[in-house]
């Protein structure tokens, strides 16, 4: 039995990054022999053990047929004679094919640590046609380290794209991938990545509708308003923003890609077309909660955000109350921060100074000073009380408007 670290720690740290989760590769052991060293089974669909004191992964060495389609549709073989380098061979890029042996040399059959010191994503072999998440792996790995995919695996994937392979893509491994993406710190390579090869037309076609679509040169001078959301996607990124904002930056203009060729450069309306579009991607994507609300709110009322200082008391009031402040003050500092990214995320304007945010934040300060349970008692009359304390929030917010315009 021979034991060999495998897979992304390995390729870390030969680019010299932080290892988080270390994998393991067994050759020559059996189930039962794993179970008999104290090893815990865990594997569903291939044997994979827990090493009994550090926890980590331990697979056993195997090779992959395709069957079906889409993401499971693999025989799995795991044996004793199944050697290393067959294992290697099955994974998705060279330098995910890189293994080391408990005296620390290297193995790489398929020359991954060349393609590391090159910059390059290169498929080990044709099977990577066989699993369409690789096709998100790889865009994904493009935003991590900024590689650059070789001509043969972009061919590779836009044939995975003729094919209808990556039709196939199952809902919960795709937004896996994705919302990773969205966590690097540059997630406009994935998209770019993806466009380039074809994909993102058939994986996330309301993000690929945007590109040529301009907008007024006079608000956009980047005028594309596929450019424009990668801007946005990436200043969210550069504040290290959490996933939904970073999936509402990416999202809340879906609806400039319906607008009728006929009155481009504007977009009248374009947020309520948005929100619907939002909501038909988040359920094919079975987005979490948390990010389809915010993307929601963010499609709707980004625009009326950056008219905070045109907006009267009680419109702010309600855009307040939409965004649910009084309960969820955390998802409403989100909301300005995604509004914020949208205003960044122009050529020319990364640095400039936003004061609709500050509008905002001292309105929902004052709202929420009001102490709706003193109202409450104050009133008396059950039905009197949910104008009573409207009535005191629209005076509050009227009052710190005012103090902010004189300042």
């Amino acid at each position: 039995m021979k034991i060999y670290a495998v897979g992304g720690a390995v390729r870390d740290r030969l680019l010299g990054l932080a290892v988080a989760d270390q994998d393991y590769v067994v050759v020559g052991a059996t189930p039962e022999q794993m179970e008999r060293l104290g090893y815990r089974p865990v594997g569903r669909d291939f044997p994979v053990f827990l090493h009994p004191q550090t926890h980590e992964e331990y697979a056993l060495a195997r090779t992959e047929r395709k069957t079906a389609r889409g993401y499971r549709g693999f025989e799995i073989y795991a044996a004793p004679e199944v050697t290393l380098e067959q294992d290697l061979a099955r994974r998705d890029l060279t330098v995910n094919a890189i293994a080391r042996d408990q005296q620390g040399n290297i193995i790489d059959p398929f020359h991954g640590v060349d393609d590391l010191k090159a910059g390059i994503l290169r498929h080990v072999s044709p099977a990577f046609a066989e699993d369409p998440v690789r096709v998100l792996r790889v865009a994904r790995f493009a935003a991590r380290f900024g590689f650059t995919v070789a001509p043969e695996t972009q061919e590779l994937i836009r044939e995975m794209v003729r094919n209808g392979e990556v039709d196939h893509l199952v809902a919960e491994r795709a937004w896996q991938e994705i919302s990773r993406g969205l966590m690097e710190a540059t997630p406009s390579r994935m998209f770019l990545t993806l466009r380039e090869c074809g994909a993102l037309a058939r994986i996330l076609p309301e993000i690929d509708a945007l590109f040529g679509v301009p907008q007024p040169a006079e608000h956009h001078p980047e005028v594309d308003t596929g450019v424009h959301i990668m801007l946005v996607a990436d200043y969210a990124a550069s504040r290290n923003f959490p996933l939904p904002v970073r999936f509402a930056a990416l999202t809340h203009d879906l609806g400039k890609g319906a607008t009728p060729k006929a009155l481009w450069p504007k977009h009248h309306g374009h947020e309520h077309k948005s929100v619907e579009l939002v909501e038909k991607l988040c359920h094919r994507l079975r987005a979490p909660n948390e990010c389809r609300d915010l993307a929601v709110l963010v499609a709707r009322y980004h625009g009326d955000v950056h008219r905070a200082d045109e907006l009267r008391p009680g419109t702010i009031l309600k855009l307040l109350a939409a965004t649910d402040v009084f309960r969820k003050p955390e998802r409403f500092e989100e909301f300005v921060n995604a509004c914020a990214c949208d205003f960044h995320g122009r050529t020319g304007y990364e640095q400039r100074a936003y004061p609709p945010a500050d509008i905002l934040r001292c309105a929902a300060a004052a709202a929420r000073a009001v102490d709706a349970g003193a109202i409450a008692l104050e009133v008396g009359d059950p039905g009197r009380i949910p104008a009573a304390i409207e009535t005191a929030r629209l005076k509050a917010v009227t009052e710190a408007l005012a103090s902010t315009h004189q300042r």
